[in-house]
């Protein structure tokens, strides 16, 4: 649905006075007999002139607005009963605006929290980038209506109730045509603003009569929506997309028709925040941007249908869509909110004002005790945003939507078993063939012409994100290197290894950011050789971003299986005789083939829950320690994932690099070699949020310090 811009303009409305303003009826009189045709002053007009004047002078209008006081200035009467109605009519606005203040000083409204945050002013939010909290967020002149209004939130509730009192009490002229009416409409306070206004109403009890009738623009657009109820929807992560790896949400705006039945979403609208992004960038240069606030962020508002089915038929993501339990009144606030927002430029910052902190800042409007954005730690995921709505109450009915390649996978899982009951075994070309004829299958959550969602089938899958472990977590280890006792501390900021629990997440998820462990190794004052010894304190691991995508081959799921890791990471080099670990920094690639093998769960679209994959690997590293200061090496990575039960897990896998220094003059330092590594993980779940877990590692050859390393961690997920 495109969407324009509305006007910045302000123009009086035709409107009735309220019971505690009512005009006098001799000046009502006054008006009805006026032969001129001439227009009265516009709200902003009279922000700059006589005591409605006195908190709104001509510094504090808005170089926009002077431009619409110019264009629409009052045209020059020679009849004295227009200046003698609009005095009195003056003085009418005056005596509302007097009464108004004084409820506002009373109540301090200048500070309340949902004006302050219909403004933009986010007092609690955790907010590592962008502006400082005592000012709005928004820079846009045209949505203040005073030129502090950026910085001071009881200067725009002032201009706010200059231009409401006159716009309560000044109307047009009799001979106006209906063009030239809908155009002060639409320009008026009350359509501009109809959320703020719509809370000013409340809190000073205004008469909803007196306000204007009709808003031709936001009432045309507000009967297209025609929202009744809104939910959120989530799309699970997707990593082929770096874009789409963290998840999505979006509000789902349904009508009448869509509440009574959910599955004629043509009825419903999709309400998406997303990055204005410029095409033509790189993928780096987009992930920085979007990073540190480079795009501008954008509102789209398109029909239910064609936003959805690019999450579970294009991109086939399981959705899982959750009602929230808000009330009409609230629902209406948010789109009257929504309106006012909807065409300003703010920057997009990908872990702070993104898709899924916009849901929570547009509840906190109309839900100001729950303080929900400030709840959260300052990068907000949207598996977090729709956890704590489910911890605040906030969501109601469930429904999961299984993607494409669901059903697909569980079409293939019937066949499966049905063969396995009858004692029957494919060949491998059959089952080739199988795989095959499920990924061409055209099956769907959605009906043909896409306008409505179909029956689901399948049961549920285990990939609930209210089901899944917080995200972040801190670990503390006890092991062993070589001759060498330790104890590891180490956190990590997100998101999900291939050990920690699956509940909640996408089948064999894996994806690691912002980690670090910092290793304290047990001194030995008696050692004979305490030079050979490592420092009491290292950095053992900063990882920036790690992680793998399993599409396993036969399974119905479209798409590779990759791998890649940016990170800082202590390695032994190989090159040198009894060589020493050391810090590097390392860049990685992986491409490779995994599959999927064991008995899926029944109905259901799942996998096989055990995974087996191998990669052929390129890696670039530097660092100080190493011969020549850097190494290259390509090789493959091959292992197993299993699920043991349903709280134990084990992992293993042996990695063949070949690593080139460079030649070197020195006898014994090797120039290119290979050094084969084993690993061997295990992790056992004591409940949602602990675990312990065990790792070791052996690096096959004679010239490192230590070939061996085991460790125990306690986990605890937060």
């Amino acid at each position: 649905m495109s969407i324009k811009p509305i006007s910045s303009s302000v123009n009086c409305t035709l409107t009735k006075i309220g019971q505690r303003a009512r005009l006098p009826v001799a000046i009502a009189g006054i008006l009805l007999s006026a032969q001129s045709q001439a227009f009265l002053p516009t709200p902003l007009s009279i922000v700059t002139t006589g005591e409605l004047a006195d908190n709104s002078t001509s510094e504090s209008v808005t170089a926009p607005q002077k431009n619409v006081m110019a264009a629409t200035a009052m045209a020059p009467l020679s009849s004295n009963v227009q200046t003698d109605a609009q005095k009195s009519l003056t003085s009418a606005a005056e005596s509302l605006l007097t009464m108004w203040r004084a409820q506002v000083k009373t109540d301090n409204l200048e500070q309340h929290t949902t004006w302050r945050r219909l403004l933009y002013f986010y007092d609690d939010q955790n907010r590592a980038l962008a502006k400082k909290k005592t000012e709005s967020l928004i820079d846009d002149p045209s949505f203040f209506l005073s030129a502090r209004g950026q910085q001071d939130s009881g200067a725009e509730l002032d201009a706010m109730l200059v231009a409401l009192a006159q716009e309560l009490t000044l109307s047009s002229t009799i001979n106006i045509n209906e063009k030239q009416a809908n155009t002060q409409a639409n320009r008026s306070i009350s359509c501009r603003f109809p959320a703020r206004v719509a809370w000013l109403k409340n809190v000073l009890a205004i008469d909803e009569a007196s306000l204007p009738a009709k808003c031709p623009e936001l009432d045309e657009w507000t009967q297209k929506l025609a929202p009744q109820q809104l939910s959120i929807m989530f799309a699970q992560e997707y990593l082929d997309n770096p874009t789409s790896a963290f998840a999505h949400t979006l509000l789902r705006i349904d009508s009448k028709e869509s509440v009574a039945d959910p599955s004629q979403i043509h009825h419903a609208y999709a309400l998406n925040y997303t990055v204005g992004g410029n095409p033509a960038d790189s993928f780096p240069v987009y992930a920085v941007k979007s990073m540190i606030g480079g795009y501008d962020s954008i509102i789209e508002i398109d029909p239910y249908p064609e936003r959805f089915s690019k999450y579970i038929q294009d991109d086939e993501r399981d959705a899982w869509t959750y009602q929230l339990n808000l009330t009409p009144s609230e629902v209406q606030q948010i789109i009257r909110h929504v309106w006012e927002t909807k065409d300003l430029e703010l920057p997009y910052y990908f872990a702070t004002d993104n898709c899924a902190s916009e849901i929570l800042r547009l509840i906190d409007v109309v839900r100001p005790q729950q303080h929900l954005l400030s709840q959260l730690p300052y990068v907000v995921v949207p598996s977090d945003v729709v956890q704590l709505l489910n911890k605040e109450s906030l969501l109601g009915s469930t429904n999961y939507t299984p993607a494409d390649s669901t059903l697909r996978q569980a079409q293939l899982n019937e066949v499966k078993h049905q063969r396995d009951q009858l004692g029957y075994h494919n060949s491998a070309k059959q089952t080739l063939n199988e795989i095959k004829s499920a990924q061409l299958n055209p099956v769907s959550s959605m009906s043909g012409d896409q306008q409505t969602l179909l029956p689901r089938s399948i049961a549920v899958s285990d990939n609930n994100p209210i089901d899944r472990h917080p995200l972040q977590l801190g670990y503390v280890g006890m092991g062993q290197r070589g001759d060498n006792n330790y104890i590891d501390i180490g956190v990590r900021a997100g998101y999900h290894d291939s050990l920690d629990r699956p509940s909640g997440f996408p089948q064999f998820f894996d994806l690691e950011g912002a980690a670090a462990t910092l290793r304290l190794y047990d001194q030995d004052d008696n050692a004979s050789n305490r030079n050979a010894q490592p420092n009491s304190v290292v950095l053992q691991n900063l990882t920036l971003i790690r992680g793998r995508s399993f599409n396993p081959i036969n399974s119905a799921k479209k798409g590779k299986t990759w791998g890649a890791a940016i990170e800082a990471t202590r390695v032994n080099d190989g090159s040198q005789e009894d060589g020493t670990d050391h810090l590097v920094a390392s860049v990685g690639y992986e491409s490779g083939w995994s599959w999927a093998f064991g008995t899926p769960k029944a109905n259901t679209g799942e996998m096989p829950p055990q995974l087996c994959y191998t990669f052929l690997s390129g890696t670039a590293q530097t660092g100080r320690g190493l011969n020549n200061g850097f190494r290259v090496g390509t090789g493959i990575n091959a292992g197993c994932r299993y699920q043991i039960n349903n709280q134990l897990r084990a992992q293993a896998e042996l990695q063949l690099p070949y690593w080139y220094h460079g030649s070197s003059d020195e006898a014994d330092v090797r120039g290119h070699y290979w050094q084969p590594i084993s690993t061997l993980g295990l992790q056992y779940d004591i409940d949602k949020k602990q675990a312990l877990r065990l790792n070791a590692n052996y690096e096959w050859q004679d010239r490192v310090a230590a070939n061996d390393d085991v460790q125990l961690s306690y986990i605890r997920y937060f």
